[in-house]
C-alpha cells in the first residue's frame, strides 16, 4: 500500500510549487536530452545541436495541444470554467494530445532546420516514452489517474475528495499510473535495444513506439475509471489508441515497401 504524500512540493514567495509541474518539467529535460543524444550518435551529429535549439517550441506546442485535447474531451466542464484551462499545474494534460501536436510541430520544426522529419520523430519520440514513464508519476501526487478498486499489495489509497462518487466508500485502487509508468520505460528499453537496427529505415522506431503505446494504452484504459469521455462506454483513449496502433501499422508497411522497392 503507498498513497501520495500532497500535490504542493513547497512554496515560493507565498506561491505553491506543485509536485506535478516538478515532474513534468523533469521528465521533459531528460525525454530531450535523451532524444538529442540518439540523433547525435545514430543520425547527423553535425545537425544534433538542433534537438536542443527548437525544443522549448516543440515543448510548448506539445503542452498546449496536450492542454487543449484534454479540455476539449472535457468541454462542458472547460466551456463553464475558460479560465482554468490555463490551470496547467493542476494537472490535466493528454499523452494523445501531445503525440497529434508533437507530430504537426515537429514536420514543420524539421522543415525550417533542414533535417529528415522522420529522423527526428523516431529521436523525440524515443525520448517521450522515457519522458512519459517519468511524467506518470505526476498523476500520483495529484491523486489521479488511477484504476477500480482493489486490495493487492501495490494498492493506491485516494483520498475521499479525489475519489468518484460511484467509489466514495472505497479507500484503496488499482496505481493505473504506475502501471502505465512501467509499460512507458520498458517501450523505451525496447526502443532503444533496437534503434541501431530500425534506424536504417527512418520512421520505423516512431511507428514502433506508437504502436506499442497504443497496446499499453488500451491495456490500462480496461481498469482506469476517469475517463474523460466514453463512446458508447468505450473510453475514447481506447478508440484513438485502436486508430493510432492501426495507423502505425499501416505507416510502418508502407515504410519497410518503399525500402524494399
Amino acid at each position: 500500500m503507498f498513497s501520495s504524500p500532497g500535490d504542493t512540493a513547497f512554496t515560493l514567495f507565498g506561491l505553491p510549487v506543485y509536485n506535478y509541474g516538478i515532474v513534468l518539467a523533469f521528465s521533459v529535460l531528460v525525454g530531450v536530452y535523451c532524444a538529442y543524444f540518439l540523433y547525435k550518435k545514430f543520425y547527423d551529429k553535425d545537425k544534433a545541436e538542433c534537438i536542443i535549439d527548437f525544443a522549448p517550441y516543440l515543448i510548448i506546442l506539445g503542452l498546449v495541444g496536450a492542454r487543449l485535447y484534454y479540455c476539449f474531451l472535457n468541454f462542458g466542464y472547460y466551456f463553464a470554467h475558460p479560465v482554468e484551462i490555463f490551470y496547467f499545474r493542476e494537472g490535466g494534460l493528454s499523452v494523445h494530445g501531445m503525440i497529434i501536436t508533437g507530430f504537426l510541430a515537429l514536420f514543420f520544426l524539421s522543415r525550417l532546420y533542414k533535417m529528415s522529419f522522420a529522423k527526428v520523430c523516431d529521436v523525440c519520440f524515443c525520448g517521450a516514452a522515457l519522458a512519459q514513464s517519468i511524467g506518470r508519476w505526476g498523476n500520483f501526487f495529484n491523486s489521479e489517474a488511477f484504476g477500480v478498486p482493489c486490495d493487492l499489495p501495490w494498492k493506491l489509497y485516494i483520498p475521499p475528495i479525489n475519489r468518484p462518487l460511484e467509489f466514495a466508500g472505497y479507500e484503496y485502487f488499482h496505481p493505473t499510473f504506475l502501471y502505465e509508468s512501467i509499460l512507458d520505460f520498458l517501450i523505451f528499453i525496447l526502443l532503444l535495444c533496437l534503434f541501431k537496427k530500425l534506424s536504417k529505415t527512418p520512421g520505423i522506431v516512431t511507428c514502433l513506439y506508437i504502436f506499442l503505446y497504443s497496446l499499453a494504452r488500451i491495456a490500462v484504459e480496461n481498469i482506469r475509471i476517469d475517463s474523460a469521455l466514453n463512446i458508447y462506454n468505450f473510453p475514447i483513449a481506447q478508440i484513438v489508441s485502436v486508430f493510432l496502433a492501426l495507423s502505425a501499422l499501416v505507416s510502418a508497411f508502407c515504410l519497410l515497401s518503399e525500402k524494399r522497392s
